[in-house]
């Protein structure tokens, strides 16, 4: 029988039913691994918390689970380590959502028209959106990721803000955009603004889909489809945090729940979208929730088959609201980051790319989650700012000439992709300068020689 391998949360504070005991045997469950077979969330119980009958976790057991993963990594997807040349670009901080787990939102008052709070945050127009990516084209970035605060004066299209404008109701977070300094335009307006000759649109969370649609009957493929029409080419599959609702009760009770994040994210592919998928774990959750998020995960993705990667995000805790008000006190130890990589290769035997965040992880440990089943590095990035507000420690920026010493001094082959990995460059280390090649406006010339170097943006988390 498992027992719940992490002390640095008071987990009984928030009385969850689901709890991570079972039934099963952490032997039974990691030879049925070792063997390739289905999962079940009672196996992912055990070898996230290594079978213990105590907190803490068995580091020989450990060992062996990440050995299993790894062995799988190398079946699946072979030795080379992918990463992509990509730029964020969040359009506002603005949000009312309230999340516990966030400190990269400003409350959306801050910036009416009227206010004089020094909030420190912003909202760009769709033409400071367009001249940001614009300029990261030139340099030969291909992907554009952004996912943005839920200001209120969002509307999806003109139409939905003519729907907003003549309610009456007051349960919209709506305000017109004559209320705020800065007029954000509608979704489709700022898509459109990014979606600039041949750059991947990676944008709209379910999250967002669902207020672009507040207050009207339309379903997510009637949004999502209105947004492709705008150039989104592929949604991010965060706001999904761990899709149990009893934890997001807790942590994010303004937000969407997981039946309905499920519901967009097969609206999304319905309407031939590529999507990704996340899981934010190490707050208040417990291995067990884990277990059911990744078989939500798994089971959307039989459905779909839209999932292109897997991506584990180790909540960085310091500067956040559950932090302040005392609900927890650390985030995720370095033994069940290792052990979320790699039951998240096990478990999702139908999605084929894993990400090792080194925004979330630094460089040493997210080189490491390479060996522990991850296959995917992330990207350049050109700048991150939600991690950082919430007091991540990790860079902005990472240059191709760091990705290939980085990758092939673990023994690795460094492969530069395209967003939904159908494409891939098998880049030689013998033969530098190191830079993109597969965008539009890409030669190989390096993006830049450091942070430093990189334009001023900002990013999603």
């Amino acid at each position: 029988m498992a027992a719940d391998a992490r002390t640095n949360v008071p987990r009984e504070q928030f009385d969850f039913e689901c709890v991570p005991e079972t039934d099963r045997s952490f032997e039974s469950a990691l030879a049925a691994a070792r063997d390739g077979d289905r999962l079940t969330v009672a196996d992912a119980v055990e070898l996230l918390t290594t079978g213990t009958d105590s907190p803490g976790v068995d580091l020989a057991r450990k060992e062996r689970v990440l050995e299993a993963a790894d062995r799988r990594r190398a079946e699946v997807v072979g030795d080379e380590v992918t990463f992509v040349a990509n730029l964020n670009n969040n359009v506002t901080t603005a949000c009312n959502t309230g999340c516990l787990f966030c400190n990269f939102k400003d409350t959306a008052q801050d910036f009416e028209a009227d206010s004089d709070a020094d909030h420190g945050g912003f909202t760009k127009t769709p033409a400071e959106s367009r001249e940001i990516v614009t300029a990261a084209r030139e340099l030969g970035i291909y992907e554009v990721t952004s996912v943005s605060g839920l200001h209120p004066a969002l509307a999806l299209d003109d139409e939905h803000r003519e729907i907003l404008e003549a309610s009456d109701r007051g349960d919209l977070n709506y305000k017109p955009p004559a209320a705020y300094e800065t007029d954000p335009g509608t979704y489709v307006d700022q898509l459109a603004a990014m979606s600039v000759d041949g750059v991947h649109l990676h944008s709209m969370t379910p999250e967002e889909a669902y207020h672009a649609r507040r207050g009207t009957d339309w379903s997510y493929e009637e949004v999502y489809g209105r947004l492709a029409d705008a150039g989104l080419d592929s949604v991010p599959g965060t706001a999904a945090e761990i899709l149990v609702d009893e934890v997001r009760g807790v942590i994010c009770p303004g937000k969407i729940g997981s039946d309905e994040w499920v519901e967009a994210m097969e609206a999304a592919a319905a309407v031939g979208l590529d999507t990704t998928a996340t899981i934010m774990y190490g707050h208040v959750e417990n291995e067990a929730h884990r277990a059911r998020h990744l078989k939500r995960i798994r089971d959307l993705q039989d459905r779909t088959g839209a999932i292109t990667e897997f991506v584990p995000l180790s909540f960085v805790h310091a500067n956040t609201p559950l932090a302040d008000r005392g609900m927890i006190d650390a985030g995720a130890t370095v033994h069940e980051d290792e052990l979320m990589i790699a039951v998240s290769r096990l478990f999702l035997d139908n999605v084929e790319n894993v990400q090792s965040s080194w925004v979330k992880y630094g460089d040493e440990q997210g080189l490491k989650m390479l060996s522990c089943g991850a296959n995917d590095f992330m990207g350049t990035i050109l700048s991150e700012e939600i991690t950082k507000r919430a007091g991540g420690e990790f860079g902005e920026f990472r240059s191709f000439a760091e990705y290939v010493e980085m990758i092939t001094a673990i023994g690795r082959t460094p492969v530069e992709r395209s967003t939904d990995y159908r494409t891939r460059r098998v880049i030689d280390p013998e033969d530098p300068p190191f830079g993109p090649e597969l965008a539009p406006a890409a030669d190989g010339t390096p993006l830049a020689a450091d942070a430093d170097a990189a334009p001023e943006t900002v990013a999603d988390d």
